[in-house]
């Protein structure tokens, strides 16, 4: 571990240096990230030799996704999203529950050591879908407003509806596995739920609260009007987790409320949300280095070809399909379909609940099968769908031109 900390300080300097000439190029930051983990990790120059149960990795792991669920939901601007809402709504209300149960089915049939709770569980963890590895399609101008706005808010909105699922199945995992009772495990996912979600309406009252009022009376300095979503997504997280409750669900509920309170007081405080913004990116591009160093390098010496197929599957049919069927009856055009089919990356969300499951005091009968299979649907999710998000965006946006939706509109551009 002694190397381990510079030789990532180095890795995000080098980016940062070749940052601009990347940038609209098919080689996209979480590759740079993985491939420079992969290659300082144990199987390679050894210099991230941390294994994945360290409480470093943990650490990491869990700030991240705090940090990342806080933002994405207080970013959801509801009164806004009423105008666009029916894509997003179709996305995540039929298509997320529909790729889950695709997923299980394909673990079942491709996996079959797994005993249906992993499948299940193998099958929430690779559920939710992140934007950060495609980013281009999120944040061309070019791309049609709905387009962007809807693969963007299922982004950000899937992983947070995905903690309490996957805690859940987890709890019924481990419960079949006999690693805790079916009784402690009923008790232990209604307390992470429940004391989650006080933790975090407490957590972003109060930031809404300090934030409108002192900004109001004139006592704010705006600077400091930064580190209010940090720090309200921080104490959410911390909050919920001696309680009993799990942080991700207080973090996710913390932004929500946040964000609608503070819209709704109508104040001008500048770009609060600069900073988590900021911490979040330069947190997640750490977790893609360790991702590569600590998890990619074992699990490609397991790699299998029933590994390879499901990973695959997942990243296809899995996915696309329930897409196109969340979309009937709106008449969607085959060009659309297999653009918001395809961009369902695969990142963040998923590391963190392979690392959740790792740190888990039971093991589950398979759960090195499990592990592998995310961990190599990830890694492909990263090269395939960096690789093809700019060149199939703009693709995508040339044909939307020459072919405009009846309801299409020109949109800022945004990011997640």
């Amino acid at each position: 571990m002694t190397w381990a900390l510079p030789a990532i300080a180095v890795v995000l300097l080098g980016f940062v240096a070749i940052s601009g000439r990347v940038a609209g190029t098919p080689i996209t930051a979480p590759i740079v990230f993985t491939v420079s983990g992969l290659l300082l990790g144990g199987e390679a120059f050894g210099v991230v030799d941390v294994h994945a149960t360290a409480e470093i990795v943990k650490l990491l792991a869990e700030v991240t996704l705090a940090l990342v669920l806080f933002s994405d939901a207080a970013h959801v601007d509801l009164a806004e999203l009423r105008t666009e809402i029916s894509l997003p709504a179709r996305l995540l209300g039929i298509g997320l529950p529909l790729t889950i149960a695709a997923g299980f089915g394909a673990a079942a049939i491709v996996l079959g050591d797994l005993g249906w709770p992993e499948a299940l569980l193998l099958a929430v963890i690779l559920a939710p879908t992140d934007a950060a590895l495609g980013q281009a399609v999120v944040t061309l101008p070019v791309l049609p407003m709905r387009i962007r706005q809807g693969l963007n808010v299922e982004s950000g909105l899937n992983d947070g509806i995905c903690v309490p699922l996957f805690l859940v199945v987890l709890a019924v995992a481990h419960a079949e596995a006999g690693t805790i009772g079916g009784g402690a495990a009923a008790r232990l996912v209604t307390e992470q739920i429940g004391y989650g979600i006080v933790a975090g309406v407490g957590a972003g009252v109060l930031a809404a609260a300090v934030l409108v009022t002192s900004s109001r009376r004139r006592a704010l300095d705006p600077l400091w009007a930064h580190t209010v979503p940090v720090t309200a997504a921080l104490l959410a997280y911390t909050a919920a987790v001696p309680l009993g409750g799990s942080g991700f669900i207080a973090a996710f509920v913390g932004g929500l409320t946040f964000g609608a309170l503070w819209r709704r007081a109508d104040v001008d405080v500048g770009n609060a949300g600069h900073m988590i913004d900021e911490a979040g990116d330069l947190f997640s591009a750490v977790t893609f280095i360790v991702f590569g160093a600590v998890l990619l390098g074992p699990a490609l010496g397991r790699l299998s070809w029933a590994v390879l197929g499901y990973a695959l599957v997942s990243l296809t049919v899995v996915r696309m399909l329930p897409v196109a069927l969340s979309l009937v009856g709106t008449h969607p055009r085959a060009p659309t379909v297999a653009f918001l089919g395809w961009f369902g990356p695969r990142g963040l969300a998923t590391i963190v609940f392979a690392i959740l499951i790792v740190e888990e005091p039971g093991e589950l009968p398979h759960e090195e099968l499990l592990l592998t299979t995310a961990v190599i649907t990830i890694a492909l999710s990263v090269l395939a769908h960096g690789l093809t998000a700019g060149p199939f965006a703009n693709r995508y946006a040339a044909w939307s031109r020459d072919h405009p939706h009846p309801e299409a509109r020109p949109a800022p551009d945004t990011r997640r």
